[in-house]
């Protein structure tokens, strides 16, 4: 057996998430059905992230085990011959049989778009999140400056996440504005994510444009670790898993690396 890493970008437009489920079509079923019809014996793929119902994915990352005599290098072609067109692989690889798609994750980045114009776009209606009311861009650049660092994003956990620590670091995080276009683009990085955390900031940004929430709403959910304190949920379908890093160890000597946080596992956003 050989363990094998693809990379597969998806639409989750038509799908109930990435993880298998009884009460609709999920990415890890289409993915595994089609690497069972190219390998000749069932598969079970691991994903790096479990995105939820209407997200999308640029670089999500899986792994899985076969004995089959397609080359890892070809496994592209293979498989976006069989899958519909709304799942694309991009790249395969052979890794060590230690490597863990999720576990040995050293953190990930996501992309919210949202679309703020009086009326909608039809070509974008799948991956931005439409806002008709004009957002000021001055307080939600310095609301979004006091994300980055390691905090306490106790505030920023939709009810039914099961993190057992609330603690994470962002890297980076980066909103960009596009007066012609009218679209801004909120671009995080961080070594693990809360259940929803990042369309809760998504959220709050849009409040904090709208003139419902001040420039400080992330200061004071720090403090406070109270969900009143952010603002909504925003939409699915504006959030995108653009790609998962990985130290390049992992791919040399897995073994040798420990989970970077083994006390918090990664949750889906």
């Amino acid at each position: 057996m050989k363990r094998i890493l693809l990379t597969v970008e998806y639409d989750g437009t038509g799908y109930a998430g990435w993880q298998r489920q009884i009460t609709g079509l999920a990415v890890q079923q289409v993915l595994e059905e089609t690497l069972e019809k190219a390998c000749g014996h069932p598969v079970t793929v691991t994903g790096a992230s479990r995105t939820d119902a209407g997200v999308h994915a640029l670089g999500q990352m899986v792994h899985f085990d076969t004995n089959c005599t397609i080359p890892p290098d070809k496994f592209p072609f293979v498989l976006n011959n069989l899958l519909p067109p709304d799942i694309r692989v991009h790249a395969g690889r052979e890794v060590p049989a230690g490597f863990h798609a999720r576990f040995l994750s050293a953190g990930k980045t996501y992309t919210y778009r949202i679309i703020n114009s009086r009326h909608g776009s039809a070509i974008y209606r799948n991956t931005f999140v439409h806002v008709p009311v004009p957002l000021s861009s001055a307080p939600m650049l310095e609301a979004v400056a006091a994300l980055p660092g390691t905090h306490d994003f106790a505030a920023f956990q939709a009810s039914g996440g099961t993190a057992r620590t609330t603690v994470r670091t962002l890297y980076e995080a980066n909103l960009s504005f596009c007066e012609a276009s009218r679209q801004i683009i909120l671009t995080v990085h961080g070594n693990a994510f809360l259940y929803n955390m990042v369309r809760i900031i998504a959220g709050t940004l849009i409040e904090v444009g709208l003139g419902k929430r001040g420039p400080d709403a992330f200061d004071r959910a720090f403090r406070s670790l109270s969900r009143l304190d952010l603002g909504m949920t925003a939409p699915a379908h504006g959030l995108e898993l653009t790609r998962v890093h990985y130290d390049p160890e992992a791919f040399i000597n897995p073994a040798a690396l420990r989970w970077h946080n083994e006390e918090a596992q990664p949750c889906s956003d």
